[in-house]
């Protein structure tokens, strides 16, 4: 259902407040940039320090400036069962294609309490899911016998995996089958999730180098690992340098180099990132050839 080079956006803030027209100016060049969705309110949109109120305006701006360009799979989780579900049912109303949903964090609950969460999701909400798999954040690991259980019901779309373990892959494609859609959630490793059977990426690097992102994809689907291999050279330093501070403060500033529509504001307890970062930021821009 989704592939391709797929941006985590960043949420732009200025004086306190989201700032719609630098978040307007930055889908429009993510799609122009050839992104194939657009992921408002994750991890990396600070969805955690957002208002409901606030979280489903950025939803609804986002679906309101892709116009039905491109998909938006909308950031949904919560470790409350009815906060997850009140959730997806406010983006199905805000335009939202999907939702992409964490297992509960911080409760952690049994596979067993994994299963019943997404099962309760499926059956009062019809909007499409992209299980989003990151145990480095949730403390909540989605395991492949219980993707799979998941998988069956036609509602449950894809996979984000981010659990750094490429094993995975192939074995949730066994367990899952083939058409069961794979995206990374890890840009560095990324290559070689294609590899094995990959779909795309929901990307942090996309929101500072979506034209390369969208190019790597490109080769990636096309079978074309050469061209491949030399865009993720170019791009690998920019995966490590966004990961040098708390995420998504490198981003940030990354994306206030390059355009002068958006700032670096963070929310705390994010903080601006450290001065080794931005040199390290600097020399990833430089060495990918976007300043």
């Amino acid at each position: 259902m989704f592939s391709g080079s797929i941006p985590a956006l960043v949420t732009p803030f200025r004086d306190g407040s989201f700032d719609e027209a630098a978040f307007r100016e930055l889908v429009d060049w993510q799609i122009e940039s050839g992104s194939s969705a657009l992921v408002p309110c994750g991890t990396t949109g600070e969805a955690a320090t957002l208002a409901f109120e606030e979280h489903f305006e950025v939803v609804r701006i986002c679906a309101e400036q892709a116009a039905r360009r491109v998909p938006i799979i909308a950031g949904c989780g919560s470790n409350d069962t009815r906060i997850a579900l009140k959730n997806m049912r406010k983006a199905q109303e805000m335009g939202a294609d999907a939702a992409l949903v964490v297992p509960p964090y911080y409760n952690k609950p049994s596979q067993a309490g994994i299963l019943a969460h997404f099962e309760a999701l499926i059956d009062g909400c019809d909007l499409p899911i992209v299980l989003y798999n990151v145990p480095s954040r949730t403390a909540s690991d989605i395991q492949v016998e219980t993707m799979a259980k998941l998988a069956v019901h036609a509602n449950i779309v894809g996979v984000k995996d981010a659990s750094a373990d490429m094993d995975r892959i192939s074995a949730q494609r066994a367990a899952c089958g083939e058409d069961f859609c794979q995206l990374s959630g890890n840009d560095y490793l990324t290559l070689g999730f294609m590899a094995m059977g990959g779909s795309g990426c929901i990307s942090v690097t996309a929101n500072v180098a979506p034209s390369l992102c969208a190019q790597f994809q490109a080769a990636c689907a096309a079978g074309q690992f050469d061209h491949a291999i030399e865009l993720n050279d170019r791009l690998y330093p920019l995966h490590s340098a966004l990961f040098s501070d708390a995420s998504p403060g490198p981003a940030k500033y990354a994306l206030a180099k390059l355009h002068d529509w958006v700032g670096e504001e963070l929310r705390l307890p994010l903080t601006p990132c450290s001065p080794e970062s931005r040199a390290q930021i600097d020399a990833a821009l430089e060495h990918a050839g976007l300043v």
